[in-house]
């Protein structure tokens, strides 16, 4: 029986999802091939100046830019915001608090709160199960 290694690969878009950076704003090269999996360790490793860049300046996917306002994905698109943004006009909406931006953080706020109540309460089962 012979040791044979298969090279695993991701898609383009699994990649950039992986590295938070939006697809389309990456390099052709990197839009029109395969990832294999070493080669994303060594992008999160050493990250190349366009890799920073894109993190640091945008435009930034969905999930990056919920998470820069702390609001859902979800109260983006309740909030009308369908497309990347990048960092500037992320800040630009801080400095606004336009006021979907304070419910959906609002929401947000509570949604976190009841997740603490939540763990919380199972952690304290837990305790009892244990003693008894």
């Amino acid at each position: 029986m012979t040791s044979h290694q298969n090279t695993q690969t991701m898609k383009p878009a699994t990649a950039a999802k992986k590295l938070g950076v939006y697809l389309e704003a990456t390099p052709a090269e990197f839009q029109e091939g395969v990832v294999t999996r070493a080669e994303l360790n060594a992008l999160q490793a050493d990250p190349p100046e366009w890799l920073r860049e894109l993190r640091r300046e945008g435009p930034h996917p969905r999930p990056v830019v919920a998470a820069k306002l702390g609001v859902s994905i979800a109260g983006l698109r309740r909030g009308g915001v369908d497309e990347p943004l990048t960092t500037t006009q992320i800040d630009a909406l801080k400095q606004e608090r336009p006021e979907w931006l304070e419910r959906e953080q609002a929401v947000q706020a509570d949604v976190r709160k009841e997740a603490a109540r939540v763990k919380e309460l199972h952690a304290e089962r837990a305790a009892r199960a244990e003693r008894g």
